[in-house]
């Protein structure tokens, strides 16, 4: 029991001492995922000043400081908070003797980096998209799933807008996709967890980008914003739930861009009872009936 204990605790401090190294810059810059994302916002926020898709919004559209605070939220705080636990649960795993490898198809260590990277991106990726797709087909997944919808105007900082209940699904799902084809998280992967902070931060700015041709490959902040509508085709229990690629919509036909005004309703339908502070839509689905 006391091996548990200190597994937790020393994941936890280990988790807090890195956090603050990174505020004062005491580690590498490529592995400074504070500095990084407040660095890829500002950008972003920048294209949004410079180049607005919807020219009526707002620099501080609806909610910006709501959303500010989730990114801090989800990105660093909770991931301090939970750390402990994915820790301990790799102890306990470790003692009834499954690892990383455990599952593991193949061992790709020996390929050239960059395809590692490639691999590992495309394998998070998908991960992402299917569960994506359970929070929407699901209802006591899509009760979660509701915040992340609640944004009425989009912009960069909507995209860590999210309960915190979805941490809770995506990590072990990409770690147990992980463990399948790699066993391992390739040496490089900042470079995969920073590429897809920035384009899922353009998929939710109020700026107009397509791609061109390989739109059908990478998602886009046209694409992604009907994924956002109010009104959803027939039958559809959501549309375009590509993260960082377009590619599985296309190939899943789950993808759909009737047109490119960017001026379409965002939210769902009874969205004007949901909370509209941080508790309470961080508290928003684990009660029942009234909501």
């Amino acid at each position: 029991m006391e091996k548990y204990v200190n597994a937790f605790i020393n994941a936890f401090n280990g988790t807090v001492e890195w956090t603050w190294k990174s505020i004062i810059f005491e580690v590498p810059w490529y592995t400074n995922y504070f500095w990084g994302l407040i660095v890829i916002s500002l950008l972003v926020w920048a294209l949004e000043i410079l180049f607005p898709w919807r020219k009526e919004q707002s620099i501080f559209r609806k909610d910006f400081w709501l959303d500010g605070f989730y990114m801090f939220f989800n990105f660093f705080i909770f991931s301090i908070a939970i750390s402990g636990f994915y820790k301990l649960m790799q102890v306990v795993f470790s003692d009834i003797g499954i690892t990383n490898k455990t599952f593991a198809l193949f061992d790709p260590s020996g390929w050239p980096m960059w395809t590692q990277l490639l691999l590992f991106f495309i394998v998070l990726d998908f991960v992402q998209w299917f569960t994506h797709t359970l929070l929407h087909k699901y209802p006591v997944l899509w009760r979660f799933h509701k915040v992340h919808h609640s944004v009425k105007e989009m912009g960069f900082a909507a995209h860590l807008r999210y309960h915190w209940m979805e941490n809770i699904l995506y990590k072990p799902l990409k770690t147990f996709g992980v463990m399948i084809l790699f066993g391992f998280e390739p040496e490089q992967a900042y470079i995969v967890h920073f590429l897809a902070i920035a384009i899922g931060h353009l998929n939710h700015s109020n700026i107009k980008i397509t791609w061109g041709p390989f739109k059908y490959i990478i998602n886009n902040p046209v694409m992604h914003l009907y994924h956002h509508a109010y009104v959803l085709p027939e039958g559809k229990y959501g549309v375009n739930f590509g993260i960082s690629l377009s590619l599985w919509d296309y190939i899943f036909k789950t993808n759909y861009i009737p047109e490119d005004s960017g001026t379409i309703e965002l939210g769902f339908p009874g969205d004007e009872k949901f909370p509209t502070d941080f508790v309470g839509q961080n508290t928003y689905g684990f009660t029942k009936g009234k909501k």
